[in-house]
């Protein structure tokens, strides 16, 4: 087991369910079930980005900069699912994947609140508005926080969102690729916390014009 996903996982399960009353023990057999059945789905074949490595590369991130949720370890489970589902084909991945997270943290016993919570972090991840709560814009700016990575890594980025595309043609898949980097090149700021915009707003844009062309 990477000493990261077991470090994480037990410390936003324990932290969660403590909130709730129930029986924190990150070892209990429904945690170890639900951590497995999330590891297996960022191993699934169909994906080569949304895979455990960005959700680890997310993960390290947010130890960096757990001081600026309000509510870290929501922000941490709620990266456990924002890619539970996905499905290269279909629609609805962040909707389905949050009402996974809401039930599966109720079942758990953690509070209606906070599971709500959770699953209202999973779905602004569709980043189609910009976040609100601290919290919204922890998760949002990690989440994004490959655009502003270094050169090698983001272009690495491109080749793995291209493979995971790999049955749309070449032309139409160029089209809206541009299309959807260019909606992020032209927002006003890409990184709403200001540790992570000095981090990755200049380079995010670097990134952004060289890949639309």
């Amino acid at each position: 087991m990477n000493a990261l996903f077991e470090r994480s996982w037990r410390r936003a399960w324990s932290t969660l369910v403590q909130s709730g009353g129930g029986t924190t023990d990150p070892d209990r057999a429904d945690s170890i079930a639900l951590r497995d059945e999330l590891l297996a789905c960022y191993a699934e074949p169909q994906r080569r980005y949304h895979t455990r490595q960005h959700l680890e590369e997310c993960l390290t991130l947010l130890e960096q900069v757990r001081d600026l949720a309000e509510r870290p370890e929501e922000v941490e489970m709620a990266l456990w699912f924002h890619d539970a589902v996905y499905d290269v084909k279909g629609s609805g991945n962040e909707e389905r994947s949050a009402e996974w997270a809401r039930r599966a943290l109720a079942e758990a016993g953690v509070p209606p609140a906070a599971a709500e919570r959770v699953r209202q972090l999973v779905l602004v991840t569709r980043h189609d508005g910009v976040p609100g709560s601290a919290d919204e814009q922890v998760l949002v700016d990690i989440d994004l926080a490959i655009l502003g990575a270094e050169r090698p890594r983001f272009d690495e980025y491109e080749r793995q969102i291209r493979d995971e595309y790999a049955f749309v043609p070449g032309f139409l898949f160029r089209r809206k690729r541009r299309q959807i980097l260019r909606t992020f090149l032209d927002r006003p700021v890409l990184y709403s916390t200001a540790v992570l915009r000095e981090r990755f707003e200049a380079r995010a844009r670097e990134n952004l014009r060289r890949a639309i062309g």
